[in-house]
């Protein structure tokens, strides 16, 4: 399963995965815009309504997906906002913060929970919980406060559930997929769909099992 995947990076990794014979359920909070996602894949992926920013919706799409599989190998968390054009560190309202955290943090944390007892069936469950270079500690910008703070917190959440889980032989990793030429990166970003989903597929698949509870970027560990 990959959250946020009707466009841009999830979008890309839903494609990725498909080809290396997953069947992907791609998870996006708007059917229209999911459904025509899945148009353009292959037969192996599905669509999933999902907004991560709402438990109701997870609990719902948790219990759909136990309907149809009975086990889940991989979730990427990779849903998220970037809402903080206009405002700073001293100027961001408690409201905003709140929102961009429903999404960007306790979303990926409640998905963890509310699936983990399909990963639990997996047997060799990875999760990995997309998250950015402005979420390092040394990458933390003023001019970004809620999604800096929000991303930050979701290290810590990776943290977190790698020691609670890594002994049931579920991964749980943060990768940084760099600037990427989305919706969300903008046009003159440096990099590719393609290279920003590259660290999250390896991660999924052909990353050693027993890494887990680090950050990635281009397939390196980088510091917290």
């Amino acid at each position: 399963m990959v959250t946020g995947a009707n466009r841009g990076i999830g979008f890309e990794i839903v494609r990725q995965l498909s080809k290396h014979g997953f069947r992907v359920v791609l998870a996006a909070r708007n059917r229209n815009a999911g459904e025509r996602a899945v148009s353009e894949l292959n037969r192996n992926v599905s669509f999933q309504t999902l907004d991560v920013s709402d438990e109701a919706s997870i609990q719902r799409a948790a219990k759909e997906f136990g309907d149809k599989h009975d086990h889940l190998d991989v979730l990427v968390n990779n849903a998220g906002i970037y809402p903080d054009e206009g405002a700073n560190i001293l100027t961001i309202r408690r409201e905003q913060l709140t929102a961009t955290f429903q999404t960007n943090t306790f979303g990926a944390l409640q998905l963890v929970q509310a699936f983990l007892p399909y990963l639990q069936k997996a047997g060799t469950a990875r999760v990995i919980n997309v998250s950015s270079g402005y979420g390092e500690l040394d990458g933390l910008s003023g001019d970004v406060p809620s999604y800096c703070l929000s991303k930050l917190a979701l290290n810590g959440v990776t943290i977190m559930l790698d020691q609670k889980l890594r002994s049931e032989g579920i991964t749980v990793n943060s990768m940084c997929p760099g600037w990427v030429r989305t919706d969300m990166g903008g046009p003159s970003a440096s990099r590719s769909v393609e290279e920003g989903a590259d660290t999250a597929v390896w991660l999924a698949t052909d990353a050693p099992p027993e890494i887990s509870g680090k950050f990635f970027r281009d397939r390196k560990e980088i510091h917290w």
